[in-house]
Formats: structure tokens, sequence, C-alpha cells
């Protein structure tokens, strides 16, 4: 690197140096315990989610790549215990040339192990769409459903819950692409909560900016792991702007149905489900 000086009545200098970009690191906490991805990778991969040419199948596979990036960093909070293990030795013969035994072919070490009882609870049915990365980083983890819907009115309704009548759990992470309102993910913390357990993380992709403070206001105490925060929220419709879409549908290739006809066997509807194939 060469640096030259031309005067120094000009008090002016003249340098090769290249420009460099700031790293930001990769979490910052805008709302104390929520925790914001500024990572390149998973900034490009956001893009691809949200696009309207991105079909189902890639869909699903973005989504799974975007939630184990978030889902490694949301478990960084884990503690572990130690446990004993045996590694295989790199040879099977001893210094004077002679053959070892099986005993001798493995070395003690020490090891760890995650120490808290796991749980993942996926919002369905977008939530499915989280579950298998999550399963690949914690392997041990137990899968509890619980499905929510929205009304008109924008209140939450449970219709289905797969919860244990008894509690075994230390963490559970609520899976659920976007937060929208939060009046969801309110509902199933509270739920959770009084299921009996004592950390809740939940994790998301997008959340809105209004829909984070009222989570927080609920629920002070429940870590948030999310990919971009939208400032934007429709007040009449409840959706994130821009958001990604319903998750739901884009993952499953399925459209919206009008309320009047979900009764009506889809080949009398006046609004057909499938989907053209490019």
């Amino acid at each position: 690197m060469e640096e030259k000086k031309i005067d120094d009545d000009d008090n002016e200098i003249e340098t090769s140096l290249p420009t460099t970009t700031k790293v930001e690191p990769n979490f910052t906490a805008p709302y104390g315990n929520v925790h914001v991805s500024k990572h390149p990778v998973l900034s490009h991969k956001l893009s691809i989610l949200r696009s309207s040419s991105t079909s189902p199948s890639s869909f699903r596979s973005v989504l799974r790549e975007i939630t184990f990036h978030l889902g490694y960093e949301a478990t960084s909070s884990l503690s572990t215990r130690d446990i004993p293990i045996t590694v295989p030795s790199v040879s099977n013969r001893t210094s004077n040339n002679t053959c070892t035994t099986a005993e001798d072919q493995h070395i003690e070490a020490m090891g760890h192990k995650i120490a808290e009882r796991i749980a993942l609870i996926p919002i369905l049915r977008s939530g499915l769409g989280m579950v298998d990365s999550m399963l690949e980083l914690v392997d041990n983890a137990t899968v509890h459903h619980i499905g929510m819907y929205r009304t008109k009115a924008l209140m939450p309704v449970q219709y289905y819950n797969r919860l244990p009548r008894k509690c075994d759990v230390d963490v559970a992470y609520v899976l659920d692409p976007l937060i929208a309102t939060s009046a969801t993910i309110i509902s199933v913390v509270g739920i959770l909560k009084k299921w009996g357990v004592s950390q809740i993380h939940v994790l998301s992709v997008i959340a809105s900016k209004k829909g984070l403070s009222e989570l927080l206001r609920h629920h002070p105490d429940v870590r948030i792991t999310i990919g971009h925060i939208d400032e934007e929220l429709n007040a009449e419709t409840g959706d994130v702007m821009p958001g990604l879409g319903d998750a739901g549908d884009r993952l499953f290739g399925t459209n919206m149905v009008d309320d009047e006809e979900e009764l009506v066997h889809p080949s009398k509807r006046k609004r057909t489900m499938s989907v053209d194939i490019v």
C-alpha cells in the first residue's frame, strides 16, 4: 500500500488505499432481546424468498436454508454438559510394530452434549416449512404442533393443539415465517407459558416493527430471532408490507378460497384452486 503526500501547505493527502465496506456484526439488538440477522447471504436469500417469481419448490428450499442460519444463531444461548467419549486412534499398530488390542484403538476424551430439553413448536401451517432444518441442528428435539388461524377481525383462533399433558421441556422454539400483528404469536406464547415452559424463543424470517413491539409488550421475557424487520403494517388486512405473501400458500402451492365457498366442492367453486405449472 502506498501513501503519497502532495504538499504540507495544501494540507491534502492523496492515497491509493482501497475503499473498504464496513462489516456489521451478524446480529444487532434494536429491541433488547430481539436479534436481527445482518448476514449478507441471508439478505440475498431473503430477496429470493420474497420474490413473486419464486416457485413453491424453491420457496421451500430457501426457507429451509434461512431457517438453518437463523436457528444456528438462535441456539447459541443453549448450554452444554460434559460427557465421556472415545475417539478412534490414527493407527492400530504400536511403536514396536505390534498390533494393538481393541481397547487400545480408541482414545478417551471429553465431549459435550446440549443440556436443555428442547421442543420445536411450528404454528400450522407455514411453520411446518421450518421444522426440518431446525431438526438438523437439534436432532433430539421433540416437535409439537399448534394450529392457529385469523378471523376477519384479525383475532387468532386455535384449531389444533398437540402439546402433551405434562411439560417436560426446558426451551421451546416457536416457528413461524412471518410476524405481522403478532396476535397469533402472543396467543401461542401464552399457551406455552400456561403449559409450563420456562424459556421461549420465537424464530421468524420477517416481522413488522409494530408486531415486535406488541409481542414484547405482552411477553417481555421472550427471546426473538428474525431475519428482517419490515416497517409497514396494513392496519386493515394485518399484512406486513412488503412481507413475503401468504407463506402457507407459497409453501404448498395453494390459493386462498373465499370464506363463503369453503364448504363447497372445489369443482363447484367460482374460483379454481389449480395452479398453472410453468
